[in-house]
């Protein structure tokens, strides 16, 4: 059974970076699959991020967190990246990694946990 679990969160101040990991495990390859960033603040719906497909590297992003953001993946490790620059106050959330592809939350099937990033004024 596939599992994900993520790390790399904390407390930054506004304009500071951080990179989150999700590393999946279960299958002795990805190929053929795509896996994604969401990101759920209370009181919001959950907000797709970013995502990648394992093999091509494809790369979608959402317009908020374009130029900002870098999805990448690192298919030695079976782990996904999601690097963090300019981070405002508005990206303060729990972020998810997901197996799926696509920018709506049901196209993905096996979530992790989540990480919580908060960004500080």
């Amino acid at each position: 059974q596939v599992q994900l679990v993520e790390s790399g969160g904390g407390l930054v101040q506004a304009g500071g970076s951080l990179r989150l990991s999700c590393a999946a495990s279960g299958r002795t390859t990805f190929s053929g699959s795509g896996m994604g960033w969401f990101r759920r603040d209370p009181g919001k719906e959950r907000e797709f991020v970013a995502a990648i497909m394992w093999s091509s590297g494809r790369t979608t992003y959402s317009d908020s967190v374009k130029g900002r953001f870098t999805i990448s993946r690192d298919n030695t490790k079976s782990t996904m990246y999601l690097q963090m620059n300019s981070l405002k106050p508005e990206d303060t959330a729990v972020y998810y990694c997901a197996l799926g592809w696509g920018n709506d939350y049901s196209e993905y099937n096996i979530w992790g946990q989540g990480t919580q990033v908060t960004v500080s004024t």
